[in-house]
C-alpha cells in the first residue's frame, strides 16, 4: 500500500511540474511574439492599415493570454494522456510547428510588414491548429476542445489580415 501511495504522489507531483513547465514555455513564446507586435500597434503604419472591425488594442493581450492558458492545458492533457512515445512525438511535433507558425506570423505582419505573405502564413497557422485538434482528439478529447477558441480567434485574425493585405 505504501509503494502505491508514493507512486501516485510522485505521478501527481510530476504532472504539476509538467504543467508549470508548459505554462512557462507558453508564456515565453507568447512574450516572443509580443516583442514583434507590441512595438508596432501604436504606429502610424498600423493605424492607417487597420480595418474598422479591429478590436481595441487592449483586447489582444487579454485574448492571447487566455488562449495561451487554454493551449497550455491542451498540451498538458494531450501529453499526460499519451500512451506511447509515438504519440508523444506527434503531440510535440504538432504543437511545435504551431508555435513556430504563431511567432512567424507576428514577425511577417508586424515586424517585416509583409501583410500578404502573413495572410498565407496565417492560413497555415489555422490549419496547424486544426491538425492539432484532429491529431490529439484520439488521445484527449479535452485537449481538442480547449483549442476551439484558438481556432476561432485565428479565423477572425485571418479576416483582419485579408482586409489589410487585399482590402
Amino acid at each position: 500500500m505504501k509503494i502505491k501511495y508514493k507512486k501516485k504522489n510522485k505521478r501527481k507531483y510530476n504532472r504539476i511540474v509538467f504543467l508549470f513547465c508548459f505554462m512557462a514555455v507558453f508564456l515565453l513564446l507568447g512574450g516572443i511574439g509580443s516583442l514583434f507586435t507590441a512595438k508596432n500597434t501604436d504606429t502610424l503604419w498600423y493605424y492607417t492599415i487597420k480595418p474598422s472591425i479591429t478590436p481595441p488594442n487592449w483586447v489582444f493581450p487579454v485574448v492571447w493570454n487566455i488562449l495561451f492558458i487554454l493551449i497550455t492545458f491542451s498540451l498538458y492533457y494531450a501529453w499526460i494522456e499519451t500512451k506511447n512515445k509515438k504519440q508523444k512525438k506527434l503531440v510535440g511535433l504538432l504543437f511545435g510547428i504551431n508555435f513556430i507558425l504563431n511567432i512567424l506570423w507576428s514577425i511577417l505582419f508586424f515586424e517585416l510588414k509583409f501583410t500578404q505573405i502573413a495572410f498565407f502564413e496565417i492560413i497555415l497557422l489555422w490549419f496547424s491548429i486544426l491538425a492539432i485538434i484532429v491529431g490529439v482528439n484520439k488521445i484527449s478529447k479535452k485537449s481538442s476542445w480547449l483549442l476551439l477558441p484558438y481556432l476561432i480567434w485565428v479565423a477572425f485574425a485571418s479576416i483582419l489580415n485579408i482586409l489589410v493585405a487585399f482590402g
